[in-house]
């Protein structure tokens, strides 16, 4: 494949890519280059090369926007047979460790190996990959962690063949200080993932492209989903469904609040009608 040339101007407006529904009109497309850009990160991200052979990934429905609640991931295999499910997520919850550890026992339990000339060691590695933002999930200030069963105690590997791997975005202010050259390929993705819309790094965006060539593919393919106005506009209507569904929780929970306030104003107008004083009002509330 010739060497891609891609450049984003520091005027430009760039469709954020930690988006699960970008991430995914990137990296999941049928075509060379989307394909490219996916078997580029995970190859950054398992430390081994792979070229992602089929790919499976949550469709978004355009018939009806609110189907589009969950998560989306993008479920693939190499050609080498490894398992692999890669997938963004704006803001974790608390249970996401444990989340992760049930869809990587799913990923790698559901190969099949049934059969008179199969066994247990024709099970293909799994990877569960993972992109974090916004929220810290582990306590240490290391942005990738690479997790296996091991025994802790005696420092010993189970040397399975599931991995659960993660990059928290939201460890990176030092790391993006960093001169371009000094950084390691999984830098390179985590810092390109968060900081592609900061326009005040746009200069350092371009550098990691020119050197990259997966972080290329993937701005290539970044530039046709921005380009093209059937993709943006299920975007922008996803985007717009989401700050409604919040609206509507935030003003039911405080309307919710406020009824809440005007109920036990009018509970306690009524008490002091029959009598009651303010002090037995107090004891009675546990105030």
């Amino acid at each position: 494949m010739k060497s891609i040339k891609v450049y984003f101007d520091e005027t430009e407006d760039i469709l954020d890519i930690r988006r699960d529904d970008v991430f995914k009109a990137v990296f999941a497309r049928n075509n060379k280059i989307s394909n490219g850009a996916l078997s580029k990160l995970i190859s950054a991200l398992i430390y081994k090369e792979v070229k992602v052979f089929t790919i499976n990934a949550n469709e978004l429905p355009i018939d009806n926007i609110k189907d589009k609640q969950i998560r989306l991931d993008i479920n693939c295999r190499a050609e080498s047979g490894e398992y692999i499910n890669v997938e963004m997520s704006l803001n974790p919850k608390p249970f996401e460790p444990v989340r992760l550890e049930f869809y990587a026992s799913k990923l790698f339990t559901a190969q099949d190996i049934k059969g008179i000339k199969r066994n247990y060691d024709d099970l293909k590695q799994a990877y569960q990959i993972t992109i974090l933002d916004k929220e810290r999930l582990f306590k240490d200030e290391e942005f990738f962690h690479s997790f296996e069963y091991y025994d802790p105690i005696r420092k010993v590997s189970l040397n399975g063949k599931s991995r659960i791997i993660t990059l928290e975005l939201s460890k990176l202010a030092d790391i993006v200080e960093k001169s371009v050259d000094e950084m390691n390929i999984q830098e390179y993705w985590a810092i390109f993932f968060k900081y592609l819309t900061d326009k005040s790094k746009r200069n350092k965006i371009n550098k990691l492209i020119e050197l990259n060539e997966g972080i290329a593919m993937a701005s290539k393919a970044l530039k046709w989903v921005s380009k093209d106005e059937i993709e943006r506009f299920r975007i922008m209507s996803e985007e717009k469904y989401e700050l409604d569904k919040q609206s509507d929780l935030v003003t039911a929970k405080r309307e919710g609040i406020q009824e809440g306030i005007l109920k036990g104003e009018q509970k306690i107008i009524d008490l002091l009608k029959r009598g009651k004083s303010p002090e037995e009002i107090l004891k009675e509330y546990d105030i």
